[in-house]
């Protein structure tokens, strides 16, 4: 898989990940021939070969620059082309969490869409695990396939991964009884697909389930449908990730507070005078009144220009964060512009048969 190979440099024939702002990301396929432009200029692709991944490459105008960052799910999630709503990094971590996705796990996806999960379970399972995923779109389905491809993922290119063309809510999963360790559903009635799990399920250990609706009346039936099946633990969690940054702040005593109102004030007023002056020698029509008005108003200039001399603000120049000339205060600030829920999460455990048989003799 391409997004488990690290190395150093890039080379020709490559996918990397072209970091342009800070919400801006787009895969690029290094090609020796090519050349990339946006609003900063053009980069060949021949310049960027054998440079170092995250190092700032310039345009050739030198009017901008961006780094070339080697691919990972989580960069590909920030830089992948929307085919479908995506699941972001956070509720990926936790629905990897509570299905116990490890090494070697054997997974089931429905509804591979954008492929931003799939890219995060394959990365994860290795080469001992595999991926089952389903897509019932045939021109998603067909964009996946060749992206896998490409990707590395696919099991005909030595990867971990099959991807279907399949209904899964109609025709079921594999036409075969593949046993697997947890299930991932992201389809618009997964209450539909559930009953088809049922030959897929461990019954000599347990099995987990993730449902990801957008919708809380779509869990509600998933949780419906789950429960009458016999999965227990059923949970809800709604993911609301926000990234604090640490700030200094600089503290402002009223004083200095005073003076520089003062000085706003000032500078107000001076406003206003300069252009009543203007509009009297603009309504003048007398050229002998008018140059002594010119001259009269060169005098004031020049004492108006002593007087901004003398009055300069307290300072204009730009105050670096933690500048020691300055008292400063620790503060934490919220980043309102990332991307984290996006649907409910509905968990749920299938338990081995003969511990769900105890459970039901002993009842609760």
């Amino acid at each position: 898989m391409v997004f488990a190979d690290y190395k150093q440099r890039v080379e020709n024939g490559d996918l990397a990940v072209a970091w342009i702002g800070r919400n801006k990301l787009i895969p690029l396929h290094i090609e020796a021939e090519k050349t990339f432009h946006n609003q900063y200029g053009a980069f060949p692709h021949s310049e960027m070969i054998g440079k170092r991944y995250g190092e700032q490459i310039a345009s050739t105008a030198k009017q901008g620059f961006i780094y070339l960052l080697q691919p990972t799910p989580e960069l590909w999630t920030l830089a992948l082309p929307h085919r479908t709503q995506i699941v972001y990094t956070p509720d990926i971590a936790l629905i990897h969490q509570k299905l116990r996705i490890t090494y070697g796990t054997r997974v089931i996806e429905a509804g591979t869409g954008s492929a931003s999960m799939s890219h995060a379970i394959s990365r994860t399972v290795g080469p001992l695990g595999r991926l089952f995923t389903f897509e019932y779109h045939a021109t998603r389905y067909q964009t996946a396939l060749q992206e896998f491809r490409e990707h590395e993922m696919l099991i005909d290119v030595g990867g971990n991964t099959h991807l279907t063309h399949r209904d899964v809510c109609k025709d079921g999963f594999l036409d075969t009884e593949v046993k697997v360790d947890a299930i991932f559903l992201d389809l618009p009635a997964p209450w539909e697909a559930i009953p088809h799990l049922s030959n897929h399920v461990n019954h000599d250990k347990s099995t987990r389930i993730c449902c990801f609706s957008p919708c809380i009346e779509q869990i509600q039936h998933s949780a419906e449908a789950l429960r009458e099946l016999g999965w227990c633990d059923i949970e809800m969690i709604e993911v609301d990730y926000k990234q604090w940054a640490a700030r200094k702040s600089r503290i402002v005593h009223i004083d200095e507070a005073i003076d520089r109102l003062k000085e706003v004030k000032r500078r107000r007023i001076e406003g206003f005078e300069r252009r009543k002056m203007r509009r009297e020698q603009n309504l003048s029509s007398d050229a002998k009144v008018e140059d002594q008005d010119n001259d009269s108003m060169l005098g004031e200039n020049k004492s108006s220009v002593s007087t901004e001399t003398a009055l300069k603000p307290v300072t204009n120049k730009r105050i670096r964060e933690g500048d020691g000339n300055y008292e400063w205060t620790d503060v934490a600030r919220v980043d309102s512009n990332l991307k984290s829920h996006t649907s409910y999460l509905l968990f749920a455990v299938h338990l081995p048969s003969q511990l769900d048989k105890q459970n039901q003799e002993t009842g609760p």
